[in-house]
């Protein structure tokens, strides 16, 4: 089952406790109990040791595992009473008022974090003082990312109106959100009731978005590996070839291929697979005359056609 950045963030401060009050505790149990997987456990682990009660550094978790127990070397240390200094309290009450507001945000943790921020400003005095002259302005990726969040945590589905750059339009469709993720940019990735498929959405590109009150209901999909990238093209997506001259070289660098063969002029013969081939137009388009698209033969008529569609739009204007 997906897993939403909230929901994380509650089980990793469970957790924290969890393992002081267990020594060396099994890997195996503590996955049991937390009713998720060992790989989960072992993700949420590598990022503890980047948490503390210190903005500087210096005071964080010293957790580790063998991949059989767990151990936290520093228990005592982190349970010290925390002593913020101006510029900590500062940073941390202005975040707390900015994710405050953001859209989506389930009113229970709105209200938890509002007593929070209230109890943080009550103990920080003075020195707090300077944060209620500070403000932070979200993107409007932030309100997007609210309502996907909300949408997975409640399965929800999710009505898109979605940039599509490679066909250069904006659509219209219902998702089923699966996960949020980041490569670079922010992504969810959901089942799109539109293709029918699996498809992966950047939040920057969300034109705009509504909570429906429809479950989610996407099939069972195994979550891929993002290790090697956010693009990767399966067996069964259909091949496309493409010529490009020297200037094009740079075609097999930016874009996962079956192989890139060398020509006599010294340009590339490229073989690569994508779920959808329409997109790689604007690629034909872009590279001019460095490169062609060579098959399948509908894909090359089609970039031929709006190649000369763009240029008679230059003839006429």
């Amino acid at each position: 089952m997906a897993t939403n950045a909230i929901d994380q963030t509650r089980r990793m401060l469970s957790l924290v406790t969890y393992l002081r009050e267990r020594p060396g505790a099994h890997v195996q149990d503590v996955a049991r109990a937390f009713g998720i997987t060992e790989d989960e456990l072992i993700s949420d682990l590598d990022v503890l040791p980047m948490c503390g009660t210190s903005f500087r550094g210096g005071d964080l978790l010293d957790i580790d595992t063998d991949g059989d127990r767990i151990w936290w070397h520093n228990p005592d240390d982190v349970a010290e009473p925390l002593r913020l200094a101006a510029d900590e309290a500062t940073a941390l009450l202005v975040a707390a008022r900015a994710v405050a507001t953001l859209p989506g945000l389930r009113e229970s943790d709105r209200e938890a974090l509002l007593r929070a921020t209230a109890k943080l400003e009550a103990a920080a005095g003075e020195s707090g003082a300077a944060s209620s002259r500070l403000s932070v302005t979200f993107e409007a990726e932030g309100g997007v990312f609210a309502d996907v969040d909300r949408a997975i945590s409640e399965r929800r589905r999710l009505w898109l109106r979605y940039y599509s750059p490679a066909r250069d339009e904006l659509t219209e469709r219902e998702v089923d959100p699966i996960r949020l993720f980041a490569v670079g940019h922010t992504y969810m990735e959901g089942w799109c009731r539109l293709s029918e498929a699996r498809r992966t959405f950047r939040l920057d590109r969300v034109a705009e978005i509504r909570l429906l009150d429809a479950p989610a209901a996407p099939p069972e999909l195994e979550l891929r590996d993002l290790s090697e990238g956010l693009v990767q093209p399966a067996a069964e997506d259909p091949e496309v070839v493409i010529e490009v001259g020297t200037g094009g070289r740079w075609v097999a660098e930016y874009y996962p291929h079956d192989s890139a063969d060398e020509l006599p002029d010294g340009g590339l013969r490229i073989t690569l697979r994508t779920p959808d081939p329409a997109s790689l137009r604007r690629l034909a388009l872009r590279l001019g005359g460095e490169g062609r698209i060579v098959s399948p033969p509908e894909l090359a008529e089609s970039a031929r056609t709006a190649a000369r569609e763009a240029l008679a739009t230059y003839d006429t204007a």
